[in-house]
């Protein structure tokens, strides 16, 4: 007798009728709070505070330069990385099912990693490192990201979501304030991260459940298809292509500012060497406001069964947060702009990775279709400070906030013509 497998539980579920979260699905909905946290730690950690840190140490005079070299070499590896995992998770078979041995192998890689990094003396060599970190850790997120559409009923998604945005806005922000409190031993501090991550990587993927999925059907494998894993036809899936360019632009519009904090703090607003003790306070600002919006946003849109209007008013309180340093460069200044962005930023966290996983193009390729469109997550964050660095060389520090307005804003109207979700 043919049976449902979890992969397939939320594809067979009527995406109308709202399922009560208890029993395993409540059991995943709680270990997706550590699983997140591991991967977003680093995010918030590395690009933010430890490889600036690093590069300056290595080279004062050219630490701008050096860290747009050496991030945009991380992006393209990430963007490369994280799609081609998910293709390969969506058609792997095995005792232990097709998203486990990515989380756990992954994770395990990437701590080696960030171990090795921590012990970089060279740009060189910390560039290489940072490679092998965003690969590793990229090839986790793609197949994790799938566990969402593959065992998630839509109708509770926006729960979900919220969860999901909570703990990565949690675990970006908490590397933040972890990276600055351990800013003085760099090599200890990834060390720290490597250990964090790998742990709770391994616990999500061991209690939530792998199953041996060896007796399921697998695609054929077509070497234009494997070809074409970087590319989603806009005209034949439009919805998809505007929540990706909503998703890229916004996150980059909030990334071009908070992923120059440090040097912003140090330079632009003036405090030097104290920027490093003070960078904690800007980044805890945001937890409030952020864990406000995340617990209204998302039970909300599931709750009205709309998620534009909170996508699209969330981007533009994000760019309106992008205003208050430009006219105001103070300390207060930053701390406004972090209690603001905070709120825009979560509202947009708990609601968008629900409109998302709502208009994937193939529901057989959930990685794949994630890991490109994660693309849009992940690739801002680290590709950021490159972009950055380019605004600053080019027209100084203040040049990073009208940039960021501009593609804030761009990202709130990008929703709009998405069709199939309200």
């Amino acid at each position: 007798m043919p049976t449902t497998s979890p992969e397939q539980t939320a594809s067979v579920a009527d995406p109308t009728e709202r399922v009560p979260i208890v029993g395993p699905l409540r059991s995943l909905l709680l270990w997706f709070m550590p699983g997140t946290l591991g991967i977003f730690i680093l995010w918030g950690a590395i690009p933010t505070v430890l490889l600036p840190l690093q590069v300056e140490q290595l080279d004062p005079v050219n630490k701008v330069a050096n860290l747009a070299i050496v991030t945009t070499i991380g992006a393209l590896a990430a963007m490369i990385a994280q799609p081609v995992a998910g293709t390969i998770s969506d058609r792997t078979r095995s005792r232990f099912g097709n998203r486990a041995p990515f989380i756990i192998g992954g994770a395990l890689i990437g701590g080696l990693a960030l171990v090795a990094l921590g012990l970089s003396n060279t740009i060189l060599l910390v560039a290489l490192c940072w490679v092998l970190v965003q690969v590793s850790f990229n090839i986790v997120q793609g197949p994790f990201s799938a566990m969402l559409p593959d065992r998630v009923p839509e109708s509770v998604r926006g729960s979900f979501a919220a969860m999901i945005g909570a703990m990565t806005m949690v675990g970006s922000l908490g590397g933040v304030i972890l990276a600055s409190l351990l800013s003085a031993n760099i090599p200890g501090a990834y060390l720290v991260l490597a250990g964090t991550s790998v742990v709770l990587l391994t616990l999500f993927a061991i209690f939530t459940g792998p199953r041996d999925n060896r007796g399921e059907p697998r695609p054929a494998f077509r070497v234009r298809d494997f070809a074409m894993t970087f590319w989603v036809n806009p005209i034949a899936h439009p919805d998809f292509f505007w929540a990706f360019t909503g998703r890229l632009l916004l996150y980059t519009g909030y990334f071009l500012v908070v992923a120059y904090q440090l040097y912003l703090l140090q330079d632009y607003i003036g405090l030097g060497a104290e920027a490093v003790v003070l960078l904690p306070f800007v980044s805890a600002a945001a937890l409030p406001t952020l864990v406000l919006a995340i617990v209204i946003s998302g039970p909300w849109s599931d709750r009205v069964g709309r998620r534009k209007p909170f996508v699209f008013a969330s981007s533009l309180i994000v760019g309106l947060a992008q205003l208050v340093p430009w006219i105001w460069p103070t300390f207060e200044g930053m701390i406004v702009f972090a209690l603001l962005a905070g709120f825009g930023f979560g509202a947009f966290q708990a609601v968008d990775t629900a409109l998302v996983s709502q208009v994937l193009p193939d529901s057989h390729a959930h990685a794949k279709d994630l890991g490109v469109v994660n693309i849009a997550a992940t690739l801002p964050q680290t590709v950021a400070p490159a972009l950055a660095g380019v605004v600053v060389l080019t027209f100084g520090f203040a040049g990073l906030f009208p940039a960021a307005i501009t593609l804030s804003v761009l990202g709130a109207f990008a929703v709009l013509p998405i069709r199939s979700v309200r």
